[in-house]
């Protein structure tokens, strides 16, 4: 029995080994691009928030077609209350970088702290980026809400 245990542990690590992905200078660019945009909204600034994007940024949010002024208006704009914090943490599921273009799968898990409540909120998010003088920025970001606690 015990064989069979040790067995069956070798197979699944050498599985797990065998399937890492091994990860890429440009793949890392790319994701940091998607951790700085997430950063400079969490940090309401929309100065930053926009060295990330492209000028013709389309977000699918909540069913909905956004663009760069709504994002700022709902993010930003409509959210100044005192004390706000919002931590993220990303799961990079996959990356594919392709000369100037990108894609991203990553699951988000944000936590949300304002007027003294906090909210967890998990999503399943793909983005497209494309590279604009040897910067990448995100064209494209679909995000389907997966748990708000």
């Amino acid at each position: 029995m015990m064989q069979k245990v040790k067995l069956l542990l070798i197979t699944l690590l050498l599985s797990a080994t065998a399937n890492a992905q091994t990860v890429t200078t440009e793949q890392i660019a790319v994701q940091h691009t998607v951790i700085n945009m997430f950063d400079a909204l969490s940090n309401r600034d929309s100065v930053r928030l926009k060295a990330y994007c492209t000028a013709n940024i389309t977000l699918y949010e909540y069913g909905q077609v956004w663009n760069m002024d709504t994002l700022i208006l709902k993010a930003i704009t409509q959210n100044q209350s005192a004390g706000f914090k919002r931590t993220n943490h990303f799961e990079f599921i996959n990356t594919t970088v392709d000369k100037n273009s990108a894609w991203v799968t990553y699951r988000l898990q944000s936590v949300i702290n304002r007027e003294g409540k906090t909210v967890t909120v998990q999503w399943l998010e793909t983005v497209t980026l494309a590279k604009e003088k040897k910067q990448w920025k995100i064209k494209h970001l679909h995000s389907t809400l997966i748990k708000r606690s």
